[in-house]
């Protein structure tokens, strides 16, 4: 093999090296937090991975926006109105 062609080789390798790496690190960008999204949303945490397919993030976004989300509300620190304060005078 010629010089010039394996320098060629092994410049498309480290390409494709950084492709890969590029690739997981988007991936992991998305279906981390669309991951906790679904679950605090009461949903399967694996229909993350529906925003692998193209098109997939607006159907979760929909499916997100218009559903019922099967959570109950976190209790809330209950203060009772306090009377008005006398004239001062």
């Amino acid at each position: 093999m010629q010089p010039q062609a394996a320098q060629f080789i092994h410049i498309l390798w480290a390409i494709l090296a950084f492709y890969a790496v590029l690739i997981l690190v988007v991936l992991t960008a998305v279906l981390i937090p669309t991951w906790f999204i679904c679950k605090k949303a009461g949903f399967s945490p694996w229909l993350a991975f529906i925003t692998l397919i193209p098109v997939g993030h607006l159907i979760l976004l929909y499916v997100l926006a218009f559903a019922d989300w099967k959570v109950v509300p976190a209790p809330q620190a209950y203060w009772p109105p306090q009377p008005p304060l006398p004239p001062q005078g």
